[in-house]
């Protein structure tokens, strides 16, 4: 907080699983967490620096089955860096060890023992005193293109699952939020994920966690045409039209989203693997980016009648697939640093 930055609230964050999510195998080398968390911690802009990491809770960076050493060995580390813990990533997809949600047998109770494994570790952090908010994420861990052989059963299985992930949640004080990206079955449109998160009809431990770039893509009908809110054709210079379309989008997922990343995206699609055809995140001074980042993300900070709705404690900056060479610049996380305190002095408070 400062003069000319008078708000504190929402905490700004960093996210860790961008070194590692893209990274390993036939791709660049992993960037280490400790790497990443001085990153972080150094960038500056105005004398405001990051309050905070999210972090993904998969080995090399935290192992799902971490021991309460580890647990203390890594809130120390982040505490020594003036840093907090917010959000956490479940690692329900079947390449880490979960499972399908749509898979009623062992599919189903893979992915549950990794939401209980998940919601421990952040529970855990809590009971550290390194952790004061944020919620576990996770997702269906299942493809548009599978959920589509049976879209009304597949759903109703999702749903089953996700039932089942909040009361894993609630004994452990926890709240789950459902990441709306297009390569997700059962969330690849934003009238699916409305559905689905009515069906769950857990709004105090499941809710939807909004990102920018992808939830972008969703007015645009990705993955699922019929649901598409942008016209067809749209001019990108016409920024009327993309208003229109992201009130009618925030309308319907604004009263569900308790966990929110600040991104930018250039309209276009790519991916591989389990990230089959989603959202392409772009650098905060990307020129091709389709958001004013600032102002857009009022749509999701702020209700219909443009007052704040202070739904969550902080707010996340996400981009992943950047090259190492770019992620290893301290430039690059002030550029984001300053947008994410735009994004706070626009629509932030002083507590």
């Amino acid at each position: 907080m400062s003069g000319s930055h008078p708000n504190n609230f929402p905490k700004l964050h960093n996210a860790a699983w961008p070194g590692v999510v893209g990274k390993g195998d036939e791709s660049e080398p992993v960037i280490a967490l400790d790497t990443l968390l001085d990153l972080t911690a150094v960038a500056e802009v105005d004398g405001i620096k990051f309050d905070g990491v999210d972090l993904f809770l998969f080995a090399p960076h935290v192992d799902i089955d971490a021991t309460d050493e580890d647990l203390k060995a890594l809130a120390d580390k982040v505490r020594a860096r003036g840093l907090t813990i917010g959000s956490v990533v479940a690692p329900v997809w079947p390449p880490t060890g979960g499972g399908s949600a749509m898979d009623e047998g062992e599919g189903r109770t893979k992915f549950l023992t990794q939401v209980r494994k998940a919601t421990h570790i952040a529970k855990r952090l809590r009971e550290l005193g390194v952790r004061p908010y944020g919620v576990v994420r996770f997702d269906s861990a299942c493809g548009p293109g599978d959920w589509a052989q049976d879209p009304a059963g597949n759903q109703a299985k999702i749903a089953q699952t996700f039932k089942e992930a909040a009361k894993i949640a609630a004994d452990a004080g926890e709240r789950l939020a459902a990441e709306g990206e297009i390569c997700w079955g059962g969330m690849h449109s934003w009238r699916t994920m409305v559905d689905l998160l009515e069906r769950v009809g857990e709004p105090d431990r499941v809710g939807f966690q909004a990102d920018m770039a992808h939830t972008l893509l969703y007015t645009l009908g990705e993955n699922a045409p019929q649901d598409r809110i942008l016209p067809a054709g749209y001019d990108w210079k016409d920024p009327v039209v993309l208003d229109e379309a992201l009130k009618t989008l925030t309308a319907a997922l604004r009263p569900w989203t308790i966990d929110f990343h600040v991104a930018q995206n250039d309209a276009t699609v790519f991916g591989s693997g389990s990230h089959d055809h989603t959202g392409r995140h772009c650098l905060a001074t990307d020129p091709n980016g389709k958001l004013d980042i600032p102002r857009h993300a009022g749509f999701w900070l702020r209700d219909e009648n443009g007052q704040l709705t202070k739904a969550f404690k902080h707010i996340c900056w996400d981009g992943c697939m950047f090259p190492n060479a770019v992620m290893m610049k301290p430039q690059t996380w002030n550029d984001i640093l300053a947008k994410m305190i735009a994004v706070r002095d626009a629509h932030g408070w002083a507590e």
